[in-house]
């Protein structure tokens, strides 16, 4: 009698566990993926440039200033409604912006980039998505902010508009402010 007392409770019980860890997921935000690169720098690499395949760029030229490092592809329609942001925050506020060239064809990123503006100081092709693997990219775009000696210190999935960058520019004027 007891035991069917008991056999009573067990469904009640897994409903309650199951709903507890649904209404935990329904608190979190998305875009902010964790990153075990986080307090880390930006992992070594040695890739061409999406304008010129003999220069070659590493993880030292991302160094000397607090920066964005922006994942993005011609074949992301995302990255294509944040690009006008980051040409903004670039040209309007001075930003330096590094850019990764995500799995997609060197003709077609360089005729983006000239149709529709270059916001990025340096724009590495990483056509194999080895870097962006490194940096545990799920997919374009995302967005890293780096401190001044290429550590990473913040990192977003999805695109960047008006709300994130405002998030964003705060992270940055710390590390700023910080000497970081």
């Amino acid at each position: 009698m007891m035991l069917r007392r008991l056999l009573v409770f067990i469904p009640l019980v897994i409903f309650v566990t199951v709903a507890a860890f649904l209404w935990r997921g329904l608190q979190l935000d998305p875009a902010e993926l964790p990153s075990a690169l986080i307090g880390k720098p930006v992992p070594a690499f040695s890739l061409s440039s999406v304008f010129d395949e003999n220069t070659l760029l590493t993880q030292e030229q991302l160094k000397g200033k607090p920066a964005l490092l922006n994942v993005w592809a011609t074949w992301c329609p995302t990255c294509k409604q944040e690009h006008e942001q980051l040409n903004r925050i670039a040209r309007n506020e001075g930003v330096t912006i590094y850019g990764i060239n995500y799995k997609d064809d060197r003709a077609k990123a360089q005729d983006w980039l000239t149709r529709y503006e270059d916001p990025y100081v340096l724009n590495i092709y990483d056509d194999k998505g080895l870097l962006g693997l490194d940096l545990g990219v799920y997919g374009a775009p995302e967005t890293y902010i780096l401190d001044k000696d290429g550590i990473i210190r913040y990192r977003h999935v999805g695109e960047v508009n008006e709300k994130v960058w405002a998030k964003l520019r705060g992270l940055m004027q710390d590390l700023e402010g910080s000497g970081s």
